[in-house]
């Protein structure tokens, strides 16, 4: 069921409004101190995560920020000092800090202690879905009078909110290009450093690789064997509204009998804000949920996983680092593409035979884990996508990003050399 929708957020936007102009005279009186505080819209995790390890590893004072007991609860467990974001300490810890980094927008710490900061928004995956200020979404609200003006003041406080970004580091030039249009950005603020949150795809020998992931996996799901293929299902947010993929009875019955045909676990990684639906009427298995509240970056997973359904999920541009074969089920492309919008054309990135239901995937999935011919095409398919959009590949985009923080005016940790 869909838990959240743009629509509701902007209006709680709206109504916050006093609370942020209160906040913003509180950062002229609060003078900003040296340390670094990082936040996460999907959990402990994500490319902030990166960044604050390579930061605490430089001699930086470091603190996570959180939202919930889970959060509190992983932060512990990673050895990270931590404070809730909301009340008066998580406005405090925001309003002292010299540098602010979010992945999912600056709600992700306290939003009322921004400005005066040094934000580096390291955003959540390459867009292909359009998002920001280039999509119509973005500025939703109620139905009700006035909602034409009310629109327009979203738009405003959203380009205003943008403008306090510093840097925004993107995969490569082509998704520099979209993120500048999305956030209304120019001065050099979106940079091509590649994304920290792919830097654990990159690092150390494949089997390495898939040796971890593999053991975070089996901690999060259960043990899967080793001869077994493991696919992940990852459909995208639809905005608040119901999503058209979530199989019928009939539909589970063949999807099943397909994974044990093919001895293949399904792996369904629900959206975290339009969770539910996506459970078989009998238990099995043969599939797993992989929700947010199970694993909350699913990133360091992706090497123990080996094929990928998605419809319009950055995810299919980061496992072409794997060169991981992907299939598309995207039921509503043509009324996607209508209402929220691609870059560019969907069939450029899924091809000409995305599934629009599960009658049509499932045919692909059996001919893709029954034929190794199939699977290699798959496989450089998704290689050369990704080559087109992730412009690193080293396992060093978290230092360049640091890098290029610190070549904008943060200094170095006292004591640093």
């Amino acid at each position: 069921m869909a838990s959240f929708s743009f629509g509701s957020g902007n209006a709680a936007k709206l109504l916050r409004i006093p609370l942020y102009v209160a906040g913003r005279v509180g950062t002229l009186l609060v003078p900003r101190g040296s340390r670094w505080v990082f936040g996460c819209g999907a959990g402990v995790g994500d490319g902030a995560l990166a960044l604050q390890r390579l930061a605490a590893a430089e001699g930086h004072d470091t603190l996570w920020l959180t939202s919930s007991d889970r959060e509190d609860r992983d932060a512990a467990a990673l050895g990270l000092r931590a404070v809730r974001k909301g009340g008066l300490r998580g406005w405090w810890a925001t309003a002292r800090a010299r540098v602010i980094v979010v992945t999912h927008g600056l709600g992700d710490v306290n939003r009322y202690a921004i400005p005066g900061g040094f934000v580096v928004q390291l955003w959540h995956g390459i867009p292909l879905k359009r998002i920001g200020l280039d999509s119509p979404a973005t500025t939703q609200v109620p139905a009700v009078p006035g909602a034409p003006l009310l629109r327009r003041l979203i738009g405003i406080l959203y380009r205003r909110a943008a403008r306090r970004i510093r840097v925004l580091p993107a995969a490569s030039h082509r998704s520099r290009g979209r993120l500048e249009s999305a956030f209304a950005l120019g001065d050099g603020r979106v940079v091509v450093t590649g994304e920290p949150r792919v830097d654990v795809l990159s690092v150390g020998e494949p089997d390495e690789r898939r040796a971890t992931a593999s053991a975070l996996l089996g901690r999060a799901v259960g043990e899967i064997p080793d001869t077994t293929r493991t696919i992940l299902y990852a459909p995208t947010w639809r905005d608040g509204a119901i999503d058209p993929a979530v199989p019928d009875a009939e539909q589970w019955i063949e999807i099943i009998r397909l994974l044990e045909q093919r001895d293949a676990v399904l792996l369904v990684r629900s959206h975290p804000l339009g969770e539910g639906g996506y459970a078989p009427p009998l238990p099995s298995r043969r599939v797993r949920m992989l929700s947010a509240s199970v694993v909350a970056d699913v990133t360091p997973v992706l090497p123990a996983v080996d094929v990928l359904i998605t419809d319009y999920s950055s995810l299919a541009y980061d496992v072409g680092l794997l060169r991981m074969p992907v299939l598309y089920l995207a039921p509503d492309a043509d009324e996607y593409a209508r209402t929220r919008g691609f870059y560019g054309r969907f069939r450029d990135v899924a091809g000409d035979d995305a599934a629009e239901g599960w009658g049509d995937l499932l045919p692909q999935l059996s001919e893709l884990l029954g034929d190794d011919g199939v699977s290699a095409a798959r496989s450089q398919r998704s290689a050369t996508l990704s080559a087109e959009m992730h412009a690193f590949r080293d396992g060093r985009n978290t230092r360049r990003v640091y890098e290029t923080i610190r070549a904008r005016g943060i200094p170095a940790p006292k004591g640093a050399a």
